[in-house]
């Protein structure tokens, strides 16, 4: 059992018949009232987040997550199929539960699926990844009243902002965590 005080971001817990990521976590000491931890929690086979205050009188489970490569093989309508690296066995996550990893999803990627009681429940990307960009438009000389920068699209169909420098056939290193431009590779 996990006291409130212990929790920390990125932990994964179970809390009522589910398993958490804290996203967030702010403990705070109230006078007489105790302690509380307000925390934000991502459910790793929903996707869905939701905020809860903790007690400090409520005792918080660990969750047992392991971890194992696979890879990823395709989508189709929403669901993306991935086979386990060890036993060759398949499976599907859907769109909801993974969330924006979907937009650094190639196929034939390998990837750490997160299981909890041999079923898996998530996914886990480096959090840098390279891509190809596969849109760039031109940069028109002195434009850089927006910063120095431009939307292009990588080869995964995702869009962001990257500098005016970066053109089509590029490779460019992503923060899968933020969906953020980090360098161009050589």
């Amino acid at each position: 059992m996990l006291e409130i005080s212990k929790i920390k971001v990125g932990q994964k817990i179970k809390y009522k018949d589910n398993i958490f990521e804290i996203v967030k976590a702010n403990f705070a000491k109230i006078g007489r009232q105790g302690a509380v931890l307000r925390a934000k929690l991502k459910n790793l086979k929903t996707g869905n987040v939701s905020e809860i205050t903790f007690r400090d009188s409520d005792k918080l489970e660990e969750a047992e997550i392991q971890r194992k490569k696979a890879q990823f093989l395709y989508h189709d309508d929403g669901e993306y199929f991935f086979m386990d690296n060890q036993n060759f066995d398949q499976f599907n996550l859907n769109k909801d539960t993974i969330g924006n990893s979907s937009n650094f999803l190639i196929e034939g990627t390998e990837i750490e699926i997160l299981y909890y009681e041999d079923e898996p429940l998530n996914l886990e990307l480096p959090v840098k990844m390279n891509f190809k960009v596969v849109e760039a438009p031109p940069s028109a000389k002195g434009n850089t009243v927006d910063g120095g920068s431009k939307k292009v699209k990588i080869e995964t169909g995702y869009k962001l902002n990257a500098p005016l420098f970066i053109k089509q056939g590029d490779i460019i290193k992503i923060n899968t965590e933020d969906g953020k431009y980090v360098e161009r590779v050589q």
